[in-house]
């Protein structure tokens, strides 16, 4: 009886805490500011409906020349346009009020500023442009591209190594954690208290009692749902450094539309992490959802994590709430003689990257299309979620139709259902070209991995979706002949026997809703 009086009372204090906490005040400020501008609607349409609607008819018209003529994906011109025309006044009320955002703006130039002061740090080697280039024209113009609209450089001298699973990615990167000496750099999308992140944060503690410049940054979604709000003062007081990209205002804002999705580990600028592994226990199998965890994480050696370490100093740069001018990379990029250890393997080509939705420039969805478009043999693919657009959808259908195995492996237990009707709204269409769709069985797939005739792969935070290849801050590795691409295909092909093969059959046989429902949001997918 007593146990029982107990757990009713923390059932009460919890329900308190939700009732009176900051998750439910931050709902009701939103829920004023959407009401206040829907009783803005109401108004204009009560007040001016005998000449409002034909001004709004004659504006929305105005904005659909303008929006045929901006410079983006043209799935994103659909999704405005549909609004637009088909209810004028809400559709243009809305746009005008997205275009207006001044803080995107203003996050944008900071974002030019730093990139502008650091740019020198990542400057292409001559010497190994030239290397890559007589070993392949084509790599040498892809990396190219990277170094002008990604910003970042090719390197050779680099050691990989691949993690099939996040449970493997957790013991390695605590042993390395271990041996940092001079500074380690953590940035997530999520991080969340557990077996996995105390574990992590108690070698933390500890070699930041020891002199390690420890420096954490997080997305500001976590403070929403994974983190207490002040937990960066508990960081501090701890002797680690800690910054929150982009927090949740309780303000309707389209800034809070672009989070920082970039999974990088850090440790003395001559170790580096990155993948589909966050700092939760579901990704290293320790908290069952969604059934087994598929994901993957990759560990560079080498001269490329220059990139991931200037990669880092530029986002934490961004957040700060008054950048340093004076703040000097270059002592953080000095590994000395490090790399010259025998025993690492650095053959081949890698390119570290980073991808902003601010910049115009879809660096993720581009290096995707190339891999795709250049494949002899093959391409497979790992990802959770599946939502394209034509370009995406055409260069896999082409390459299925000129002979080219193109195999894509999805969830078959998936954390969103709604992404999951999304994405089985392509398959008809994919399976007819010969793009063959697999589902993993045993659960939630979240590895975003191309790679291809066993030469080039992409392992990072990049998802087949509108959100990680347009919206989100992304980042990633692409590898060009080196022994670890034989390694994540190895993966790819042990993964395959525990899926089923999706057909038009198994499509067609899915729940009628279900498959309207996953029709009917690709009107708004370049938003989900």
């Amino acid at each position: 009886m007593i146990e029982m009086d107990e757990m009713k009372g923390r059932g009460k204090r919890g329900l308190l805490r939700v009732v009176f906490g900051r998750t439910m005040f931050f709902l009701l400020f939103i829920a004023l500011q959407l009401a206040f501008f829907f009783w803005i609607y109401v108004w204009l349409d009560n007040k001016y409906q005998a000449w409002g609607y034909g001004s709004f008819a004659l504006i929305s018209a105005i904005l659909t020349i303008h929006i045929l003529n901006e410079k983006q994906n043209a799935s994103f011109k659909m999704a405005w346009l549909i609004p637009v025309l088909l209810f004028p006044v809400f559709g243009t009320l809305f746009y005008v009020f997205v275009q207006l955002q001044m803080e995107t703006k203003i996050f944008a130039k900071r974002i030019a500023e730093v990139q502008k002061r650091t740019d020198h740090f990542l400057e292409q080697d001559t010497a190994v442009y030239e290397r890559l280039s007589r070993r392949s024209r084509r790599n040498a113009n892809l990396s190219h591209y990277m170094k002008k609209s990604g910003g970042y450089p090719t390197w050779d001298r680099t050691n990989f190594k691949y993690f099939p699973l996040g449970d493997e990615f957790y013991t390695d990167v605590l042993q390395e954690l271990q041996k940092a000496r001079r500074y380690i750099f953590v940035e997530y999308f999520i991080i969340s208290k557990g077996i996995l992140w105390d574990s992590i944060l108690k070698i933390l503690e500890q070699k930041a009692k020891e002199g390690v410049e420890v420096r954490i940054l997080y997305d500001g979604m976590n403070s929403f749902s994974n983190l207490p709000h002040d937990y960066p003062k508990e960081l501090e007081a701890k002797g680690i450094r800690c910054r929150i990209f982009n927090p949740i205002r309780p303000a309707i804002s389209t800034s809070q539309n672009n989070r920082d999705h970039r999974k990088i580990l850090v440790i003395d600028g001559h170790t580096a992490y990155t993948g589909g592994v966050n700092l939760a226990d579901e990704y290293i199998n320790r908290k069952v959802r969604f059934g087994h965890w598929k994901d993957n994480a990759i560990r560079l050696k080498g001269d490329a994590v220059k990139n991931f370490t200037v990669m880092f100093l530029q986002m934490w740069d961004v957040c700060s709430k008054k950048p340093d001018s004076d703040f000097d990379y270059g002592p953080y990029l000095d590994t000395g003689d490090y790399f010259h250890s025998p025993e690492l393997d650095m053959d081949g080509f890698s390119i570290p990257f980073s991808d902003s939705p601010i910049d115009g420039e879809p660096v993720g969805h581009q290096l995707y299309l190339d891999i795709i478009y250049q494949a002899k043999k093959y391409v497979y693919i790992m990802t959770p979620y599946l939502v394209l657009d034509d370009d995406m959808i055409t260069a896999l259908t082409y390459a299925a139709k000129r002979g080219v195995d193109t195999v894509i492996i999805m969830p078959h237990i998936p954390d969103k259902k709604s992404a999951f009707m999304l994405a089985h709204s392509y398959y008809t269409e994919l399976i007819e070209a010969g793009v063959k769709i697999y589902e993993y069985l045993p659960g939630f797939v979240h590895s975003k991995t191309f790679v291809s005739d066993g030469e080039k792969a992409v392992v990072g935070s990049v998802n087949m979706d509108f959100r990680s290849q347009y919206l989100n801050f992304e980042c990633g590795v692409y590898i060009y002949e080196n022994p670890v691409v034989e390694q994540i295909k190895k993966d790819f092909d042990e993964t395959l026997p525990k899926c089923v093969r999706m057909t038009k059959e198994s499509v067609e046989a899915l729940p009628a809703l279900h498959k309207f429902c996953g029709k009917a949001m690709r009107l708004i997918a370049p938003l989900m």
